[in-house]
């Protein structure tokens, strides 16, 4: 009989191996692969809380259509064990970009006015990218943090967090320091954070546009869940809705601009959905069976056929390397979709963005390499964002400084080879300072529960979850996937063996 894996799309992971092996493959991560013989343009596109389950090509049930992700998935490679390093925002984009698990540097958000995660030494993607020629450029959200204190007005003293920072704190006609322009970017355009202030639009290290005037106050009904906002200044006729349209509209142009420019170029769209505030524009109102919330990932997945389209458009689809996944599983509010209208947003999974289990990191993943990447492709392997880094570094054939992206793994030959996955471990962390760490098909959760949010009663009741009586939860997933057996009084020895792998890792982590 097939594993629970198994039936659901999922390749069986390889069992079996000595903890040594995994320890040893810690420090020796494969090799960078030598230099193909073009480099192709790379295009990240990166989903703002879009659950596993939310594509329609990996949720039978799903009551939101995706049909240009779905081509995109028969066109290319569709991990189905793909995880962010975080299950939050600002954590998984800095492991992202740096290859480096978020918690050797960060555990939690970066907050309304917050400074950057960077530090200088910081080798980051598109940093790398640009040794290699690449002209690069970030579009849509950032979340990692800039110099505020450098456009300060001093003696202009912070309101209590009701109101946030004052329209007249800052000098917003200065260039402000440590945003996406000084981490290797060539351009960024954007507005920072959704639903974050200052509630305005960026280009490169300055503001752009109307000025931040007065307190945030959004006009009007979102589609579901309220606005969300953070207390702080906006521009006096800020309209959330036309925030996305733009940033679409910004990549196809950009794109647009490359054609006929000698050299590749590394694009990096972080989209500001399905994020909160839910405001699908009229045209996708009612698209989909799964609410406000459905519509908007419905809208999201439109804009990512606008951004494909614009590839072809200009000829440039055919060396363009595409990777599309998301930085956490879905809010909360996930839960109440399903009794409404029937829709898991994290698939089979338990949790959502914040928790440990499952839904909370394992994230949709998708890669297109034409010619490179065989495609109508399911894999199962076990694979991190993290590896984005050095799997990129192979695919141009650069060579990255000892000490950078030290828990990244070349993933090139299970992208265009199919070969088994060089990654056996991640380790995970949450908000609240808990940790899991996964290995092969084993998942400890060195916690009482990985739940950060607390599920509701009925949900728990329908799915047959049950309160934890043991200090930890040990998971055989490729048996168990939706989590509801914990095997941690039943095997002590597996419990000490992964907690002492955790150990190791956190301590040691990976070296190149």
């Amino acid at each position: 009989m097939p594993s629970l894996n198994e039936r659901n799309g999922f390749t069986s992971i390889p069992v079996g191996f000595a903890l040594v092996v995994a320890v040893l493959s810690l420090v020796a991560p494969t090799p960078v692969a030598a230099e193909p013989a073009a480099k192709p343009n790379i295009v990240i596109i990166y989903a703002d809380d879009m659950g596993y389950g939310d594509l329609a090509v990996q949720n039978p049930e799903s009551k939101i259509p995706t049909p240009h992700l779905d081509r995109l998935a028969r066109e290319g490679m569709r991990f189905t064990d793909a995880h962010s390093s975080a299950a939050l925002c600002s954590p998984s984009r800095y492991a992202l970009l740096t290859g480096c698990y978020h918690w050797r540097r960060l555990q939690d958000i970066v907050r309304p006015f917050g400074p950057p995660v960077f530090e200088p030494a910081d080798v980051t993607l598109p940093g790398m990218l640009k040794t290699q020629g690449y002209r690069t450029a970030c579009i849509g959200k950032w979340h990692l943090g800039w110099d505020w204190e450098a456009i300060k007005n001093r003696g202009v003293e912070r309101p209590d967090q009701k109101t946030g920072y004052s329209a007249d704190a800052f000098d917003w006609s200065k260039p402000i320091p440590g945003g996406p322009t000084a981490r290797g970017f060539d351009y960024y355009f954007g507005n920072d954070v959704p639903n974050f202030p200052p509630y305005t639009w960026f280009e490169n290290d300055r503001i752009v546009g109307p000025r931040p005037t007065v307190p945030v106050s959004p006009k009007g009904p979102t589609a579901e869940a309220g606005w969300d906002t953070w207390a702080g200044p906006m521009p006096k006729d800020w309209d959330f809705y036309t925030v996305v349209p733009r940033l679409t509209q910004k990549t196809v142009d950009w794109i647009g601009e490359q054609k006929g420019k000698a050299g590749p170029f590394f694009l990096y769209v972080p989209l500001n959905s399905p994020h909160t505030p839910i405001v699908p524009v009229q045209e996708f109102r009612g698209r989909s069976q799964a609410g406000g919330y459905g519509d908007w990932v419905a809208q999201t997945d439109d804009n990512v056929g606008r951004i494909l389209q614009a590839l072809v458009d200009n000829g440039l689809a055919e060396n363009t390397l595409v990777i599309f996944s998301s930085d956490n599983g879905p809010e909360a509010m996930a839960y109440n979709r399903i009794r409404k209208f029937d829709h898991r947003s994290a698939g089979p999974l338990r949790g959502v963005k914040r928790d440990l289990w499952e839904g909370g990191h394992r994230v949709p993943m998708i890669v297109r390499w034409p010619g490179r990447v065989k495609p109508e492709t399911v894999n199962g392997e076990l694979i991190s964002q993290v590896d984005v880094v050095a799997t990129l570094a192979a695919a141009v054939g650069a060579t990255l400084p000892a000490e950078s992206a030290p828990d990244s793994y070349n993933l090139l030959p299970v992208w265009t080879e199919g070969a088994a996955s060089p990654r056996r471990s991640i380790v995970h962390n949450g908000v609240n300072g808990s940790y899991a760490v996964r290995h092969e098909e084993w998942l400890l959760v060195a916690a009482k529960t990985g739940g950060v949010n607390q599920p509701p009663a009925w949900f728990d009741e329908e799915n047959g979850y049950k309160k934890n009586e043991y200090a930890g939860e040990l998971y055989d997933l490729s048996q168990d996937l939706g989590q509801r057996r914990n095997l941690y009084g039943e095997r002590a020895d597996k419990v000490a063996e992964l907690e002492s792998l955790l150990k190791q890792i956190r301590v040691k982590g990976q070296v190149r």
